[in-house]
């Protein structure tokens, strides 16, 4: 296993890929070396050269803050001795970079020996779902006990069915008593996920006197009637009987429809890291970008959101917008979510968490250069709103926190199949669609056996990014064709919707 990793040949620093110890010697090159001068633990930095006070410290080959003091070669590098450069007020000026280019060339010609079709679900409005499940999702927090007993209850009446893989209710205590675009917002995610080709069939379920109740969101809908349900609580004498029977059509409908081969344009998987570690912006996130353009190299989709996980690299991801109008849209995207902090007296970068850097991140632009690389070379196609659903094929940024549950479900919102999320640090959570874990380290892999699907850290130890990139190609594949991820065979499946405004 190698000591260490130097990213980028600007850099001047390196991280520890396993836990380094004052004194040990480590080789630069057949002619030189350095000695520790502090323990370095795994995910974390050392000087690589010295470093003078005040001045760039650089990594993925871009500043990651600037050094607090004179740092001297194979010192340890973290919050002591770095701190950010960012500054409220970022410029922004397009010059496009065809970097990328050599990579996404490689992509499409590695493609030729990848999987060039999945399994999947065509409903009738022609999109296509890699799950045959039944949803109910509640128009407002009121109804949402009885949507889970309903689930509990279907579960139990309907689990002899064949070819529905589950049936899941999602809590909300979101859908009255909210104004304006807030609202707007909550009404069309719920309408997004209805919408979800995922879902076979879906109830909606309402109370009868909330602001977004079934007759508004009817407005947002368009779903084949076989497919979706309506149930105003208020409405019916008795409305786990009336929701069980309406059940009962949605599934007699959905077990109709089976898998049949569908090409790659018609995957969308959604990109997202969260609890990240020092080694999730040189294993887990470079992997998924590996996957980003073999996708998108392929005619499919992936979106990528968390948008203050951008903070300080978005100079460098917004270059590779496909012109100029692409590009003043993620512009306005920044700099609408640095306002939104801003309109709430809280400072724009408030980043990372105490876990991150536990893990070894010290500050945001590090944070966010890591980040970004789920992103991989592609060109940014689109830009989308939160609570918009996907436009176009290829890559596109969506507007949303960085906050996992809301980041995911708006990913899922928008008409990512599946999720791949990586971390350093382990959750057990899923979006509404399946989400595959995918490990930034091998010691949290095998920690978290139950939570983790896919072992990035092995990067650390043996094995390439374009060897490794295929296998996780096929891994999703397999995913999207019905094997499971882990938290789908726990049971997990959570939704959170972004609240941006009052409550009355």
């Amino acid at each position: 296993m190698k000591a260490y990793l130097k990213i980028n040949e600007k850099d001047n620093v390196a991280v520890a890929l396993r836990d380094l110890t004052v004194g040990e010697m480590i080789c630069l090159n057949d002619a030189e070396s350095i000695t520790l001068c502090d323990d370095i633990p795994q995910g974390h930095k050392f000087a690589f050269t010295h470093i003078r006070d005040g001045s760039a410290v650089i990594k993925y080959g871009f500043p990651i803050g600037k050094s607090k003091s004179d740092i001297a070669p194979g010192c340890h590098v973290h919050t002591h001795n770095l701190s950010s450069a960012l500054t409220p007020n970022g410029e922004y000026q397009y010059r496009k970079n065809a970097v990328g280019s050599l990579s996404i060339a490689e992509a499409a010609e590695k493609i030729k020996d990848l999987p060039s079709s999945f399994s999947g679900y065509v409903r009738s409005n022609g999109s296509v779902g890699i799950r045959n499940e039944i949803w109910i999702i509640p128009t407002v927090g009121c109804v949402n006990d009885v949507a889970i007993r309903l689930m509990m209850l279907a579960k139990s009446q309907f689990n002899t069915c064949d070819g529905i893989g589950d049936i899941i209710a999602f809590r909300h205590p979101y859908g009255c008593s909210q104004l304006g675009e807030d609202q707007e917002n909550t009404r069309k995610i719920l309408a997004d996920l209805c919408m979800h080709p995922n879902a076979g069939g879906v109830l909606f379920l309402g109370l009868g006197c909330e602001n977004s109740g079934i007759t508004e969101i009817q407005n947002y809908l368009s779903r084949d009637k076989n497919e979706i349900r309506f149930l105003v609580c208020q409405d019916s004498p008795d409305e786990i009987e009336a929701g069980l029977a309406l059940i009962a059509e949605l599934i007699a409908h959905a077990s109709s429809v089976k898998r049949t081969p569908c090409e790659l344009s018609r995957l969308t998987v959604g990109v997202k890291c969260g609890g990240s570690d020092g080694l999730s912006g040189i294993t887990a996130n470079p992997l998924v970008g590996k996957f980003t353009d073999l996708l998108t190299a392929a005619g499919g989709s992936v979106l990528m959101s968390e948008v203050p996980e951008m903070f300080g690299a978005e100079n460098a991801l917004l270059s590779r917008c496909v012109n100029r109008e692409i590009f003043e849209c993620g512009v306005e995207m920044i700099q609408n979510f640095k306002n939104y902090f801003a309109s709430y007296n809280q400072p724009v970068y408030e980043n990372p968490s105490p876990g991150n850097k536990t893990g070894g991140i010290t500050t945001l632009e590090e944070k966010s250069l890591g980040c970004v690389q789920k992103a991989g070379s592609a060109e940014i196609q689109d830009i989308l709103a939160y609570a918009e659903r996907k436009k176009t094929a290829g890559l596109s940024l969506l507007s949303a926190p960085g906050n996992d549950l809301v980041s995911s479900t708006a990913l899922a919102a928008a008409g990512a199949q599946l999720i791949l999320f990586t971390t350093g640090r382990g959750t057990p959570f899923s979006a509404p669609v399946p989400t595959l874990k995918i490990s930034s380290n091998s010691d949290l892999y095998g920690k978290k056996q139950n939570w983790i699907d896919f072992n990035a850290g092995s990067l650390t130890e043996a094995g390439t990014l374009s060897d490794m990139s295929a296998e996780l190609f096929c891994f999703v594949l397999d995913a999207a064709s019905g094997n499971a991820s882990k938290s789908e065979r726990s049971g997990y499946r959570d939704m959170a919707i972004f609240k941006q405004n009052v409550t009355l």
